[in-house]
């Protein structure tokens, strides 16, 4: 989670007004009042004018729609009450609100000894590099930052400073176009949401379908929210498990599913396809259950990509539990994770919607609710393992497996290894692939911290992390292969695997 800045304080009152007006059925007509009340005449001003921050308004508003961004508001409303929903990546830049960054990439500082070799002169492509007054002088106009003079500068008297958005990401989907407005190249993007949370201006925010779900919650359909384990402590430190899904209820949920029991099925499957394939038929495999991490091995690491288990992640398969009692539910998925939202579209016949815990705490503020005073009758007991519970943090599916591994007497084979961080979990791949490391057995997570550490939490993750083991150690059950009713779902059925 970042700070609350004035960027989250904005976006957070924007899906609040949204969920308040969709509540009380008076979006369409009123919409346009979000103009006036997130932005007033008085300020306070982000922007050079009142105009300015409305049209960055206007595109935060059709995103949060899930509509195009050049979308009249009453139109965009009117289609998301609808139930429609634009095809459109989970990450979208807005360009109104892309401040383009006009800082100088390359920057000569005073280690310049105007060297009589002069390899920063020779290696520009462009001819951009001068020297005036005994220094070396880059030409902005006609330098393309293609960063060569810094790395031939004997002394190292180039300095780089990258735009935060590029500086966030790993795996260097995001670059500033021709006209310096961020571009995101979704050939390399992995929607990780990472820099969502950098941009300083609020310019990168993820597609919503806040509307949608509350139309479904007011419908007579049976609507089931599927609960990531990482939702202990996301809404207040007080406030107890019990309580959060008596919240779901009031807003209008059917009913409240773990995402820690599909998790328990997970890692049940993970060990016996670990046991079966490594290393008769692979060296070594990964995880699966982070759709970012999945994402960045088959667009970076394509050689990598038959290592990566074949195993559904928790969200898939606990959909597929609802499917199995209720085929008419519709299941929406309530995490941590943006890139869940991208992994949801490849499972559209399972996973009907995605909303993050940001949501969510927008939704309740919407209906009125105060989650925080919700009274609970009886205390709430996990159906999960404490295993299928620490899937949220970072180490948690490694340790699951080592746990089912040691359950079915293959502990010995497992030389495990966590990975966090999208930088990270490509390096140690890199070196696997070469042999360079001696791990079979690799969890990648592509947000600091595991999923406790996802850009749709509300919460530091430090304090969540240890919130979710205290949580997961109250579980009745110590391995997923101590859940029964997880035991049962693996024996009865053989469709906890991606085609």
């Amino acid at each position: 989670m970042s700070q609350v800045t004035e960027v989250v304080k904005i976006r957070r009152k924007v899906l609040s007004e949204l969920a308040r007006l969709t509540f009380a059925g008076t979006l369409q007509e009123n919409i346009g009042e979000i103009l006036n009340t997130v932005v007033t005449e008085d300020g306070p001003r982000y922007r050079c004018c009142v105009h300015k921050e409305r049209a960055v308004l206007k595109d935060r508003i059709n995103l949060a729609l899930s509509q195009p961004m050049f979308t009249k508001l009453d139109q965009a409303a009117e289609s998301a009450l609808k139930g429609q929903i634009h095809d459109m990546p989970a990450i979208n830049i807005m360009p109104e609100a892309c401040d383009k960054c006009p800082i100088d990439k390359f920057i000569v500082t005073d280690a310049c000894r105007n060297c009589l070799a002069h390899h920063c002169i020779a290696s520009c492509p462009k001819k951009a590099i001068m020297v005036v007054q005994n220094r070396a002088y880059i030409d902005k106009n006609k330098c393309v930052e293609c960063g060569l003079c810094k790395k031939s500068c004997p002394y190292g008297a180039i300095i780089e400073v990258s735009r935060p958005c590029e500086r966030a990401c790993d795996l260097a989907a995001i670059k500033a176009g021709n006209d310096r407005r961020a571009v995101i190249d979704y050939g390399l993007c992995v929607q990780c949401g990472a820099c969502k949370m950098a941009c300083p201006f609020g310019a990168i925010s993820d597609q919503s379908v806040l509307v949608q779900v509350i139309q479904q919650l007011k419908s007579t359909k049976r609507v089931y929210a599927l609960l990531a384990p990482a939702f202990i402590g996301q809404f207040g430190l007080k406030v107890r498990p019990k309580q959060v899904v008596s919240a779901l209820k009031k807003l209008g949920f059917y009913n409240v599913e773990e995402v820690s029991f599909g998790a328990d099925i997970v890692a049940i499957e993970e060990t016996k396809e670990f046991v079966q394939t490594v290393p008769e038929q692979r060296a070594f495999m990964t995880t699966s259950c982070c759709p970012a991490f999945v994402d960045m091995v088959e667009k970076h690491l394509p050689d990598s990509k038959e290592a990566v288990s074949s195993t559904i992640s928790p969200m898939v398969a606990s959909g597929k539990v609802i499917q199995e009692k209720d085929p008419e539910a519709v299941i929406v998925f309530i995490g941590p994770c943006i890139a869940k939202k991208a992994e949801a579209k490849k499972y559209t016949d399972i996973i009907h919607y995605v909303l993050t815990f940001e949501e969510l705490a927008a939704m309740m503020v919407g209906a009125g609710i105060n989650i925080a005073e919700i009274e609970e009758e009886n205390s709430y007991q996990s159906a999960a393992s404490r295993d299928g519970n620490i899937f949220a943090r970072a180490g948690g599916v490694m340790q699951a497996v080592i746990d089912a591994a040691a359950a079915m007497q293959a502990e010995d084979k497992i030389k495990p290894q966590h990975c966090e961080g999208l930088a990270n979990c490509k390096a140690i791949l890199q070196k696997m692939q070469t042999g360079q490391e001696s791990i079979n057995f690799l969890e990648g997570m592509g947000c600091a911290g595991g999923c406790v550490g996802g850009p749709g939490t509300l919460t530091d993750l430090r304090v969540t992390t240890r919130l979710v083991e205290n949580f997961a150690a109250s579980a009745g059950m110590n391995n997923a292969l101590e859940n029964t009713g997880a035991m049962e779902k693996v024996a009865k059925t053989n469709h906890w695997h991606r085609k």
